[in-house]
This record gives structure tokens, C-alpha cells and sequence, in this order.
């Protein structure tokens, strides 16, 4: 996988060469990282990449030639084109798994108020969103967007389970995790997981996913997986709650 960034900050995406999981994967070869500077592309003689805005407002526009130019000539053949925005589609993981199946993800990098519209309608392939809320630039949202990517691929993370384990590739939230000391202040790991007993124990570990799930983020139950063992359990879940509830009034 080739991730390429189109940033004013080169230098702050790099730095994920240097940490982790990402690190590893780029010194193995499995992934290519290259951040390129915007400002290399534009044709003003005083070097400048942005202006005021055509109608009034705050804040400086990128314009339009320095970013199509480093799209064009970065992009190559099989480049997927990503402006990061809040104005795009919400961050998935079925995303993420759509994603890490192309072969080359170009991402733009917008800053200050933005970039000039002409570019986001006719240079790119589609707008991602990390979240709702704003930040100073698209470069965190590139960097979550490729961590999220690269442990998708095959040999990037050490235990190829470790990836569909984890909260949200199974639509639900994970299960919380335990380990040594057994006792720790008076608070004890719970017995199950000390049993041995592999089949309690993945019974165990699905029902508190379940229960977490249901407990912070209920709408991911709407479209996860579920067993009619698994419906029974938040069924009861349910009816224990409102017990609870009506119990308190």
C-alpha cells in the first residue's frame, strides 16, 4: 500500500515513520509513506499558496493551482484521491477495509479556511471526515485515516487476529481487558478469565462487548452480527435496567 500526502506540514506527517506499528511496517516494505509539500507546486513568485476569499469571510483559501498541480502530479495512474474535511463521509471501519483495498491513497490536505471549492469538485475522488467536529488542518485526520488503513494489511500487525478482535471490526465495542497483578488495590480480575476454560471464557468476553456496546454506543447493535444467544442476553440486559430504573423511582 502507498499512502501519499499532500500537506503543508511534510515534516508532521513523517514523524509516523518513527512510531510503531507504522514505523515497522514501512522499514518491512509493507506500506510507503511520502509526504509532499504543497508549496513545491505553486507558480506565485513570492511563494504564496493562499488569498483572501472572493465574497468576504474570515481566513485565508488555498488556491486552486498549487493543490491540483501536486494532485496531478503525484496522483499516477492508480492514485484514490481523499480531501480530508469535516464536510466528508464519517471515518468506518467498512471504510477502512474498502480503503486498505486499493493500491494507492492520495490524500489533501487543506488549511486555514479551506481549499479553493473548484478543486475538491474536479480533482478529487471523495471528501472523508474523522469526526464532527473542525481542527486547524486535514493532517491528523491523514494520519488516523492511515494507521487505520495499514494494520489492515496483511503482515503489518504481528497477530493477524489481533486486527478482527478489536472494537468495531466485529460491530461492536471490545470487550475490556485484564492482566497481572490478579489482585490490584483490593480490585480482583474477574474469575472466568483465570478458569482456563476457553469456551467460558469467549462466552464472557462476548457478553461484556455486548453490554459495553449497548451501554455507550447502542446504535452500532442495529446493523452488528448478532446470535439469537446474543439477543437474548440484551434482552435481559434491557429488562434488568429498566427494572433498575423503575426500581430507583
Amino acid at each position: 500500500m502507498r499512502f501519499t500526502v499532500l500537506t503543508l506540514f511534510p515534516e508532521f506527517v513523517e514523524s509516523m515513520k518513527g512510531y510503531s506499528v507504522i514505523g515497522r511496517a514501512v522499514d518491512k516494505g509493507l506500506i510507503r509513506l511520502d509526504c509532499v509539500n504543497i508549496r513545491d507546486y505553486t507558480t506565485d513568485k513570492h511563494n504564496n499558496v493562499d488569498d483572501y476569499s472572493y465574497g468576504g469571510g474570515p481566513g485565508m483559501v488555498l488556491q486552486a493551482q498549487p493543490v491540483a498541480d501536486a494532485i496531478l502530479k503525484n496522483r499516477g495512474w492508480d492514485g484514490h484521491v481523499i480531501h480530508l474535511s469535516p464536510r466528508g463521509k464519517v471515518l468506518t471501519q467498512s471504510k477502512l477495509e474498502e480503503l486498505a483495498k486499493k493500491e494507492h491513497l492520495v490524500l489533501v490536505n487543506g488549511h486555514y479556511e479551506g481549499i479553493d471549492q473548484r478543486v475538491l469538485d474536479h480533482y478529487i475522488d471523495e471528501e472523508i471526515s474523522i469526526g464532527d467536529y473542525v481542527l486547524s488542518g486535514g493532517e491528523l485526520g491523514s494520519m488516523v485515516l492511515i494507521d487505520g488503513v495499514s494494520r489492515l494489511i496483511a503482515g503489518v500487525l504481528s497477530n493477524e487476529d489481533s486486527a478482527v478482535e478489536e472494537s468495531h471490526s466485529q460491530g461492536l465495542l471490545e470487550h475490556g481487558h485484564y492482566t497481572r497483578p490478579y489482585n490490584f488495590r483490593g480490585y480482583c480480575v474477574p474469575d472466568v478469565l483465570m478458569s482456563g476454560n476457553h469456551r467460558k471464557i469467549e462466552e464472557y468476553r462476548r457478553r461484556e462487548a455486548l453490554k459495553v456496546t449497548y451501554e455507550r454506543r447502542p446504535d452500532l447493535l442495529e446493523t452488528a452480527e448478532l446470535s439469537e444467544s446474543d439477543k437474548s442476553f440484551l434482552k435481559a440486559l434491557k429488562e434488568k435496567q429498566e427494572g433498575e430504573k423503575h426500581g430507583h423511582h
